[in-house]
């Protein structure tokens, strides 16, 4: 009864009408770039495909309605734009008007391999099934892959739901029909047993009285997902869409399903035989459920009586026992050596421990004085011992001793004496401790302490220790070796005052960086290294490298141990070096700079002068042929052939004076990469994709020519080695910087680390540096190459 009460309640909530999707209320997370964006485009053109129930058109109110027509009106109230229809009649059509930039978005689009040449699509917003349908008489769920030659199924044809089921059930008998009110009136005719159409144009079709005896008798599995397409040139559009979606809930995506694709007849589940079954399959688990209850109930009382009949006796045994649990954990459990001893120094009681320990069979120490296993414990002395014991309330006594085995030996032990009195006795418990290993292990110590100290007196530098001694306690320097004294001045004792260590040597400029990585490497347990100028005692100035290993403890905590270095040699030698590269690279920067305006001003020579004597020339000739050709016709024929030859030299003074200093740089970058790379486009026969920007900024001449002579240099290596079916060039303004990236998919390399062999690498590589630039390269065998060069507008 209940069950079915819930099920009425569940019935009547989907019942209830279902709210529009609001905006009003929803913070979009936009960032800066994006609301700018908007803020430019308040207007959208939006693409739609007529087909109910996704978009539809009310002649007598004149306006669209549908699934999709629904959530872009809730997009554009919530990104505060204005939208534009378009109606269009098929899928073709859309895509023609994409092309020529009348659509900047379309929803209800599922994402294809053509189509993501026209679009950038959204994140799926809604799942369409495609559903098995069959005739309503309260039959079992249909399993595809029970289904034969004797089961016809109709189907659209052609589509990718037709399709999937050739490809994914091989024995399904396919009926093709030309569209889903086709594949339901076969259904009708019992032409087909079943029919699967996808759950929009069931929705539509379902509220005709024709199809009123058909129910849904499964889902094959392959859902329909609907994106918002828009346009690839506008990338900020199609993140923006995406953090609009992303603000819609589920239950607001739900319910606009629920409210243009709501099936009118019931599924399968909602059959009347179905319900019949239900309910007595709830009335036998009903009458099942209250005879095992009655029974674990029954259960339980006798469960209960004899538990308490058990604790009973438990409380019982255990405080019977509990005077023996002392002795049993002494004998049995310990790893020490216990010994009960009475007044006269006699031994009453010896475990196992003190047995194997002292080297005697078992029983062997009982009644025997304790003189015997160490000597200098006479009577009076053990006696003292006694009323210490006996009177003291300062716990147990205990010294270390060498005990004397049987054989003879010494056992180096800790002996620990307790007074104890037991069933009207009293007794000294003596607890005997083998330490061994622990003298062995301190004598080792010593001596490692010892060979470190040696160690670290030698070593050409200054040995220290960093320990933290709890996990919330300072750092500060355990260890500092006698080399301090060979490299700053100060010996070990004076550095390892609180108020020094090697902090207080870090030359001013340099305390920055030095407190940085070492709080760094504190902080995060890690390995600490730092490079810097130290002060030694003389007031001089040395250049240091500390390098410390971090180790970590057994109980959490964390030790450095690291060595101090003097590099002032290396150092001076290294900025000797480095200021060398930096003349070097300037040198070739002034190198380069001569050899570009020396070509300009050749190219400006080639074209002007021998420009001007071809020109003079080429008057010359028609002067000639106007004269003297009538005179003699073998005249006309050489003068036409010297006519030629003047148009190839000029043509090859153009290509000359182009080679040298391509005209096109005067009118910009942005014109001279569009123009590069269409030569490269018409010289190699492959496609060149350009992205400029509309307006940059003025670009100081030299940057601009080594930019297009990087360029050139990256086409020229896609051309010979790349084997690429596309590129893609790249211009874009980042901040202070200007990025150009050249992409391609061809067969790509492996990018070695370190120093390239390529002349054609290390050329881009010197020029961009001579820019003031950056350089990367990321390339994968089989996966294309992308080349990123970023060059500071300053």
């Amino acid at each position: 009864m209940i069950r079915l009460l819930s099920v009425c309640f569940f019935a009547c909530w989907l019942l209830l009408p279902t709210p529009v999707l609001s905006a009003t209320a929803v913070a979009l997370p936009l960032n800066e770039q994006q609301r700018a964006w908007l803020a430019e485009h308040r207007q959208l053109r939006v693409g739609v495909v007529l087909q109910a129930p996704y978009a539809q058109f009310d002649r007598r109110l004149q306006q669209l309605s549908g699934a999709n027509v629904e959530l872009m009106n809730w997009l554009a109230a919530a990104l505060q734009v204005e939208l534009v229809w378009q109606q269009y009649v098929d899928q073709a059509a859309l895509e023609a008007a994409v092309r020529t930039k009348h659509v900047d978005l379309a929803p209800g689009l599922s994402q294809t391999p053509a189509g993501l040449r026209l679009w950038l699509y959204s994140d799926p917003y809604m799942r369409v099934p495609q559903l098995i349908v069959g005739v309503r008489n309260g039959g079992a769920a249909v399993d595809l892959e029970q289904l034969g030659a004797q089961d016809p199924v109709a189907v659209r044809m052609p589509s990718a739901v037709a399709d999937y089921l050739h490809g994914t059930y091989v024995n399904l008998n396919l009926q093709a029909a030309a569209n889903e009110r086709e594949a339901l009136q076969s259904l009708l005719s019992q032409q087909v047993k079943y029919a699967v159409v996808d759950q929009a144009q069931l929705s539509r079709l379902s509220r005709e009285g024709e199809f009123a005896g058909l129910a849904v008798v499964g889902d094959i599995g392959l859902p329909q997902l609907l994106r918002i397409a828009s346009r690839r040139d506008w990338p900020e559009l199609s993140g923006i869409i995406d953090s609009a979606l992303r603000a819609i809930s589920p239950k607001q995506l739900d319910q606009l399903h629920g409210r243009w694709l709501q099936l009118k007849y019931p599924r399968l589940a909602e059959s009347p035989g179905f319900w019949q079954n239900l309910s007595l399959l709830f009335a036998v688990l009903l009458l099942m459920a209250l005879a095992g209850l009655f029974w674990l109930r029954r259960q339980l009382h006798t469960l209960e009586r004899s538990l308490l009949a058990a604790r009973h006796a438990i409380e019982l045994r255990e405080a019977a026992e509990e005077a023996l649990r002392l002795t049993q954990f002494s004998i049995d459990q310990s790893t020490v050596g216990i010994l009960w001893v009475n007044w006269d120094s006699h031994v009453r009681y010896a475990n196992r421990a003190a047995e194997q320990m002292l080297g005697y069979l078992p029983g062997g120490v009982v009644d025997r004085p304790l003189i015997e296993f160490e000597p200098s414990l006479h009577m009076d002395r053990w006696l003292a011992l006694w009323k210490r014991a006996r009177s003291s309330e300062e716990g147990p006594l205990s010294f270390e001793t060498n005990c004397r085995r049987a054989d003879g030996s010494a056992l180096p032990a800790d002996v620990s004496l307790s007074f104890l009195r037991f069933r009207q006795a009293e007794y000294l418990v003596v607890f005997i401790t083998d330490v061994t290993e622990r003298r062995r292990a301190l004598a080792a110590l010593q001596e490692s302490e010892a060979r470190l100290q040696g160690i670290a007196a030698n070593v050409p530098g200054l040995v220290f220790r960093l320990e933290r001694p709890r996990p919330d306690a300072p750092v500060d320097f355990a260890f500092i070796s006698e080399g301090s004294e060979s490299l700053v001045g100060y010996s070990a004792t004076t550095l390892l005052a609180a108020d020094r260590g090697l902090r207080s040597l870090v030359h001013v400029d340099d305390k920055a960086s030095y407190h940085h990585s070492q709080d760094l490497a504190l902080a995060s347990d890690s390995d600490w290294h730092w490079q810097g100028r130290i002060l030694t005692r003389d007031g001089s100035q040395r250049w240091a490298d500390i390098k410390a290993i971090a180790r970590h403890l057994q109980d959490g905590l964390v030790v450095w141990d690291g060595i101090v270095w003097d590099i002032s040699e290396n150092k001076r030698i290294e900025l000797e070096l480095a200021e060398s590269r930096a003349q070097l690279r300037e040198l070739s920067a002034h190198l380069e700079s001569v050899r570009e305006e020396e070509k300009a001003r050749i190219a400006r020579e080639v074209h002007d002068e021998l420009g001007q004597v071809l020109t003079v020339l080429k008057l010359e000739t028609s002067m000639c042929e106007l004269a003297y050709a009538e005179l003699d016709p073998g005249l006309q024929e050489r003068l036409n052939s010297m006519k030629r030859l003047i148009a190839n030299l000029f043509q090859l003074v153009r290509d000359v004076a182009t080679a040298l200093r391509p005209p096109i740089l005067d009118a910009g970058i942005g014109s001279a990469i569009e123009w590069q790379a269409q030569r490269f486009e018409a010289r190699t026969q492959i496609p060149c994709l350009v992205q400029v920007p509309e307006s940059l900024p003025a670009l100081a001449d030299a940057k601009a020519v080594g930019l297009f002579r990087i360029l050139q240099e990256a086409l020229t290596n896609v051309m010979r080695h790349a084997q690429a079916h596309t590129v893609e060039l790249r211009l874009t303004l980042e901040e202070d910087e200007l990025c150009l990236t050249v992409s391609d998919d061809g067969c790509g390399f492996v990018v070695a680390p370190g120093r390239s062999n390529s002349f054609g690498l290390v050329g881009m590589r010197e020029r961009v540096l001579m820019l003031g630039g950056s350089l990367s390269i990321d390339s994968r065998l089989g996966e294309g190459t992308n080349l990123s060069v970023r060059i500071p507008l300053d």
